[in-house]
C-alpha cells in the first residue's frame, strides 16, 4: 500500500493543519465564541444561542473535543462543555509561531 499524503509532512505540520481544520468552520467558531464568553456552556444552551439542530452540535462538539480544544463533563443529565486553556494557549501559540516566520524585510516574490 502508498504512503499516505500525511506521511509527506512533519508531525508538527499534520498536528497544526488538523487544529486549523477544527476552527475552519463557522458553526465551530460560534461554538468557541460562546464557550469563551460563558466559560462553559450545556450543550441545550448550544442549540438555544446557535439555533442549529442538536444532532448538529453534537457533530461539531465531538470535532473539537477529539482534539482536545474543549473538554466535556458530565453534570446530571446534561454535558457541560468547557474550553482546555492549555490546548488553547498552545493553539494560540502555534499559529503565532507560525505567523512569526514572515520576515520583516519588504518585498514579495
Amino acid at each position: 500500500m502508498g504512503i499516505t499524503k500525511t506521511d509527506l509532512f512533519t508531525a508538527d505540520q499534520n498536528e497544526l493543519a488538523g487544529m486549523a481544520k477544527a476552527l475552519a468552520h463557522p458553526a465551530r467558531i460560534a461554538i468557541l465564541e460562546h464557550l469563551l464568553k460563558a466559560d462553559q456552556c450545556i450543550n441545550s444552551d448550544l442549540v438555544n444561542e446557535l439555533g442549529l439542530a442538536q444532532a448538529t452540535i453534537s457533530q461539531h462538539l465531538k470535532e473539537l473535543k477529539s482534539l482536545g480544544i474543549i473538554m466535556g463533563a458530565i453534570e446530571g443529565t446534561a454535558m457541560s462543555y468547557c474550553i482546555d486553556k492549555v490546548v488553547w494557549h498552545t493553539l494560540r501559540g502555534r499559529f503565532e509561531a507560525l505567523f512569526a516566520k514572515l520576515p520583516s524585510s519588504p518585498g514579495c516574490c
